[in-house]
């Protein structure tokens, strides 16, 4: 597959975030041949349980899973995801590389502040990849993104616009489950909410945005700015 100008490149701040918040979306895309990537910002190293090793071989399972044809980790700090030209300009250069027509990111407002800080980092980089004088360092051209927009991780917000992943419910609970470091209780595992039934939780709350259109499961997205609605208006698939 040539991963030159992905249809939709997703920003995470940890390897898992995105199955989180779109998986299921990435799964109807990918299933229509959309190409799709994940970028991680970082290795997760402070993580309370697993490794950064485990995580990485649980980031490439669950990316084949979903149907991602390219996953990049940009080893920044974890828990030092703050405002900082050099990684804004290492997001832009993925930008520049992958050429995605669509980019996403977290939601800003959420309890993990790494995530709050990512969706910031991304939404500059999205701003700076456009412009032509803007040095990122390498030789990638500029390019301007269609649109960007939040998905959810920890939270439930009103949503701008929901897409239905009720035939993909299953893929997306198969990539979390992936990740066993991060939700499988396990002797010696430290106590978090990951391992306390987070995956039941997601599927629970995308359920309900599901219940808010019609359909069984939905995932919901946040926008920063209106969407443009042509014959979608009619309810056809996206």
């Amino acid at each position: 597959m040539n991963l030159d100008n992905l249809d939709i490149l997703a920003f995470g701040a940890h390897a898992d975030d995105v199955e989180i918040g779109m998986g299921g979306t990435i799964a109807k895309f990918a299933s229509i041949g959309k190409k799709i990537g994940i970028c991680d910002l970082t290795q997760a190293e402070l993580s309370s349980n697993g490794t950064v090793e485990i995580r990485k071989e649980e980031s490439l399972k669950a990316a084949e899973i979903l149907g991602v044809g390219v996953r990049e980790t940009l080893n920044l700090p974890d828990r030092g995801l703050y405002f900082n030209q050099e990684y804004i300009k290492k997001i832009a250069e993925m930008i520049r590389k992958y050429k995605p027509a669509l980019v996403f990111a977290p939601y800003m407002e959420d309890r993990h502040p790494d995530h709050g800080h990512c969706a910031r980092l991304v939404e500059e980089a999205v701003f700076s990849a456009g412009i032509r004088k803007y040095a990122t360092g390498g030789n990638f051209a500029p390019h301007k993104v269609k649109s960007l927009h939040f998905y959810m991780i920890n939270g439930f917000h009103k949503p701008d616009f929901l897409i239905d992943i009720s035939a993909f419910m299953d893929k997306k609970a198969a990539g979390l489950e992936s990740y066993r470091s991060q939700f499988v209780e396990s002797p010696g595992s430290f106590d978090t909410p990951l391992v306390n039934g987070y995956i039941e939780t997601v599927a629970a709350r995308e359920s309900l945005f599901g219940k808010q259109a019609g359909v069984e499961y939905a995932e919901g997205f946040k926008v920063n700015k209106p969407l443009v609605i042509n014959m979608d208006i009619f309810g056809g698939e996206l």
